[in-house]
C-alpha cells in the first residue's frame, strides 16, 4: 500500500471521525480527503462546504462537511456495520432515506442568562458552553423564528445565572412550547406569557417552575395526527423528528405487513404506527407511558378504529410467546436501549413477521442476532437519517420466519 493510499480518508467512523486505510482517525474529514505530512487536510471531492455559520462548534450537527453521497453512505454503514459486528447479514439493504435541511419539527434547546444577555441554542460538542443560535440549517423555520422573541421573554422569567430548557414541537395546531426551570413572578411576567403566546400564534404554552408542567395557553386541544386520526399531545411527547422521516418509517413497515390479520404495535407511544397502519387491521397497542396510552385510547375511539390500547411495561412484563403467536405481524419500536426482554419472547414465538423500528443500530443489531439465532431471517433493512448531519441513525428491519 502506497503512502498516498494510507494517507487518504476511506470512511467515516460511527462517531463522525474520518478514518484512513491504516486506521488513523481525523475529525472533520470526508472520504477522499488527504492527510498531508504535516497533518494538514487536503479536501477531496466529497468534502462539502458546511451550510451553517455555527459549524463545527455547535453540537447540533457533526457531519455538515460531508456531501450528500458520503452522508448517505455513512447512514447506511452505521446500520450494516452494527449488524456485521453481530454476525448478521440482511438479505437486502434498501436505499437510505435522508431528511432535507430545515425540516426538524421537534427540538430541545438550552437557554442561559448572564446579566441581561440571554443565550439559546445547542451546547458545543463535548462541552456545556452554549452556542447562541443566529441561524440553523436543520430546524423547521417556524421553530427557529421563535428564538429571537424568546430571548426577550426569558429576560422576564429566567433568573440570572440560571439555565432553562426550551422544548418545541410542531403539532396540528402549530408550535407547542414547553419552558422548564423558569420562574414567573409578578403580574408583568404573567401577562408577558399570554402576550407572547397570542402574538406568535402558539398552539400551546406550558411552563414548569420545578413542580410540574402548567399549561398557560391552549386555545384548542393540542393534537398530533397519525393516519388522519388526531391524538391528544402531552407537552413535548415523543414525535418522530421530521414528517418525511416518519413517512419513510411507516412506509417501510406498511410494505411488509400482510393484507389481513391482527397486528401488535409494541412500545406504541401515541400511535405513530398503530393509527397509521390500523385502517385495515385490528391492532393491539402496548406502551408503558400512561399519558400516551390514554391519549391513544381516546383517539382510537373517536376515529372508530379497531384498536386496543394497553398500559403495559414491556421491560418488566413483555408479551409471552403464547400471546405473540396470535398476531399476523408484530411492530416493535423500542427506546434506544432496545427491547431485549421482549425480543427473547418474540424469538420463542411463531409470529410470521416482525417489523423492528430502531433509533440505535447497535441495540438493534444485538436484538437481531437473537431473532436470527431463533430462526428468523432478516429480509431487509431500511436506514433512515432523520437527524440530518448527525451520527444519529434510525432504521426499519423486517424479519420473517
Amino acid at each position: 500500500m502506497t503512502d498516498t493510499e494510507t494517507d487518504t480518508i476511506i470512511r467515516v467512523a460511527a462517531k463522525g471521525d474520518g478514518v484512513t486505510a491504516d486506521g488513523r482517525h481525523f475529525p472533520l474529514t470526508a472520504p477522499g480527503d488527504r492527510i498531508g505530512p504535516d497533518g494538514a487536510v487536503l479536501f477531496g471531492v466529497h468534502h462539502a462546504a458546511p451550510p451553517c455559520d455555527h459549524f463545527p462548534a455547535c453540537g447540533g450537527c457533526q457531519l455538515q462537511h460531508l456531501d450528500e453521497v458520503s452522508y448517505a453512505d455513512f447512514v447506511t454503514a452505521r446500520v450494516t456495520g452494527a449488524l456485521a459486528g453481530q454476525g448478521v447479514t440482511p438479505d437486502a439493504v434498501l436505499p437510505p432515506h435522508i431528511s432535507p435541511p430545515m425540516t426538524r419539527r421537534r427540538a430541545s434547546l438550552r437557554a442561559a442568562r448572564a446579566g441581561n444577555r440571554i443565550t439559546i441554542g445547542f451546547a458545543e460538542e463535548g462541552s456545556h458552553k452554549l452556542i447562541d443560535l443566529q441561524m440553523c440549517a436543520v430546524l423547521d423555520p417556524r421553530l427557529f423564528a421563535l428564538l429571537a422573541p424568546l430571548r426577550d421573554l426569558l429576560g422576564l422569567i429566567l433568573p440570572d445565572k440560571r439555565a432553562a430548557h426550551v422544548r418545541m414541537s410542531l403539532i396540528d395546531q402549530g408550535v407547542d412550547l414547553l419552558l422548564e426551570a423558569v420562574r414567573v413572578d409578578g403580574l408583568a411576567a404573567d401577562e408577558a406569557l399570554g402576550d407572547f403566546a397570542r402574538s406568535h400564534g402558539l398552539a400551546r404554552l406550558t411552563i414548569d417552575e420545578g413542580d410540574g408542567p402548567q399549561t398557560r395557553w391552549e386555545p384548542e386541544a393540542a393534537t398530533v395526527s397519525f393516519g388522519g386520526a388526531p391524538v391528544g399531545f402531552p407537552p413535548f411527547s415523543f414525535l418522530q423528528a421530521t414528517p418525511d422521516g416518519e413517512a419513510a418509517l411507516v412506509g417501510a413497515v406498511r410494505e411488509a405487513l400482510p393484507e389481513t390479520g391482527p397486528i401488535a404495535d409494541l412500545f406504541c407511544g401515541l400511535g405513530t404506527f398503530a393509527l397509521a397502519l390500523g385502517d385495515k387491521h385490528a391492532v393491539y397497542a402496548a406502551e408503558g407511558a400512561r399519558d400516551a396510552v390514554l391519549s391513544l385510547k381516546l383517539a382510537a375511539a373517536r376515529a372508530q378504529r379497531r384498536l386496543m390500547a394497553d398500559h403495559r411495561d414491556l421491560f418488566r412484563r413483555p408479551l409471552t410467546p403464547e400471546e405473540l403467536s396470535r398476531f399476523a405481524a408484530v411492530i416493535l419500536d423500542p427506546p434506544r436501549a432496545g427491547a431485549r426482554e421482549q425480543v427473547l419472547q418474540l424469538a420463542a414465538s411463531s409470529v410470521p413477521l416482525i417489523a423492528y423500528v430502531s433509533c440505535n443500530p447497535a441495540s438493534f443489531a444485538r436484538d437481531a442476532a437473537h431473532l436470527v439465532g431463533a430462526g428468523y431471517r432478516l429480509e431487509s433493512v431500511k436506514p433512515v437519517g432523520q437527524f440530518r448531519w448527525t451520527t444519529h441513525v434510525e432504521l426499519v428491519g423486517i424479519f420473517r420466519r
